[in-house]
């Protein structure tokens, strides 16, 4: 016959050496972040505000929505198209998919990360727009949830300030 000491004892190991799995296996999942977590197509959708200085001194909102797909190379660059909305109105081509914008990226062993967009100039235009995002990474690199830290609009030297996050599946 067991005691009652033994019968307390055994499901308190089991319950011990089941957390410390648990444990173990967060450090693994961290421990594979790293850029090549970060590889192949994403889809994204987005949508936020604009604070665009309005020349009054004053600023205008803009309602940005959108979708984009990423396609992350696992080396730290990145391509993208995307359709995006602002206040109701296309921000590119009305039919088609705005093209051509490129990047990188950096993923943390903590699963966090920063990117950069970088679009093509507007035809005439001597910059394009430059997007910095701060990012996190969800279920082994799947998903991934950005919020943009930086926006800097097409031929502009200085940041203006932007409320937009995005989430992103991996296909």
């Amino acid at each position: 016959m067991k005691s009652p000491i033994y019968k307390l004892l055994l499901p308190l190991a089991a319950g011990l050496l089941a957390l410390d799995g648990t444990a173990f296996a967060q450090v693994a999942d961290h421990a594979v972040c790293n850029n090549r977590i970060l590889s192949g197509d994403y889809a994204f959708t987005l949508g936020g505000t604009i604070y665009m200085p309005n020349g009054a001194g004053g600023t205008t909102l803009v309602l940005r929505e959108g979708i984009a797909m990423t396609h992350f190379n696992g080396q730290g660059n990145l391509t993208q198209i995307d359709y995006a909305l602002g206040n109701g109105v296309a921000q590119g081509p009305v039919d088609r998919f705005r093209t051509d914008e490129t990047g990188s990226y950096t993923v943390n062993p903590d699963c966090t990360g920063t990117a950069e967009i970088d679009f093509p100039p507007a035809p005439g235009a001597t910059a394009g727009a430059v997007i910095k995002l701060i990012f996190v990474l969800a279920r082994q690199g799947e998903v991934i949830h950005t919020v943009v830290a930086e926006l800097i609009p097409p031929g502009a030297s200085q940041p203006i300030p932007a409320s937009i996050h995005s989430e992103g599946t991996k296909l």
